[in-house]
C-alpha cells in the first residue's frame, strides 16, 4: 500500500472498538456478517456505498470521517 492510499479498514475498525464492540456485534447491528466486517477491517473488500451509508449513521460521523478524509478549506 503506497502512503497515498487509505486504509479505510482501519478506519472501521477504529470506531468499532471505540465503541466496545465485536466484529459479531457491529455485524448484527448493520445488518451484514462478521465475515464482511473481518473481510473490510483487513482490507480484503470494501463495502458498498450503503454500507458506507450505514456504518457512518451508526458511528454518527460524516462518510469522509468513515474513510478518514479530512477536510479542506
Amino acid at each position: 500500500m503506497d502512503n497515498k492510499t487509505k486504509n479505510y479498514g482501519v478506519e472501521i475498525k477504529s470506531h468499532r472498538e471505540t465503541l466496545g464492540l465485536s466484529q459479531h456485534e457491529l455485524s448484527k447491528r448493520i445488518g451484514t456478517s462478521h465475515q464482511n466486517i473481518n473481510r473490510w477491517e483487513s482490507g480484503k473488500t470494501l463495502p458498498n456505498i450503503d454500507f458506507c451509508v450505514k456504518l457512518a449513521d451508526f458511528f454518527g460521523i460524516s462518510l469522509d470521517e468513515l474513510v478518514g478524509r479530512e477536510h479542506r478549506s
